[in-house]
């Protein structure tokens, strides 16, 4: 991190099917390699699995999986006099936001079906049913906190 100033924050474009920002976020953490096309594909080929098989605005729905793996507080280690504290602290809603989006996608990378549109869609129906691997990652993360709440007293 710089010590001299912060980073000025980029200007993300709205994707081009539904102008959703959050959508885009999402769509340059999938892409790798910089092959945004294939990310495109992946993302809006999931959307249509999950608008097939829920009957639902897929955006809708993709809003609410992401709100059921936000973490509101998580861990932070702080030493204090030789001894290291997993400090519970609240999360920042830019920090809330980028953690739902990569749960998300670390978690859809490891399930078991064939393509990543499905594992894609798969995830997100889980999450929006508050299952799955990213909201479990999620619940980990507050009992870690909870666990640890007798070391609040040294935020900071």
């Amino acid at each position: 991190m710089s010590r001299r100033h912060r980073a000025e924050k980029r200007e993300i474009i709205p994707d081009p099917k539904f102008g959703d920002i959050i959508v885009s976020k999402f769509m340059n953490s999938l892409m790798k390699d910089g092959k945004k096309s294939a990310a495109e594909g992946i993302v809006y080929g999931a959307f249509d699995i999950v608008q097939q098989k829920t009957k639902q605005d897929p955006i809708a729905v993709f809003h609410t999986a992401l709100d059921n793996i936000r973490p509101a507080v998580e861990v932070r280690s702080r030493r204090v006099g030789g001894a290291t504290y997993q400090v519970p602290v609240e999360v920042r809603t830019e920090r809330q936001q980028a953690l739902a989006i990569r749960w998300l996608i670390d978690s859809a990378r490891k399930r078991g079906e064939n393509t990543m549109r499905e594992r894609l869609s798969g995830e997100l129906m889980d999450a929006l049913n508050g299952r799955g691997q990213a909201v479990k990652k999620r619940e980990d993360t507050h009992r870690m906190a909870d666990a640890n709440r007798a070391f609040s007293h040294y935020r900071w």
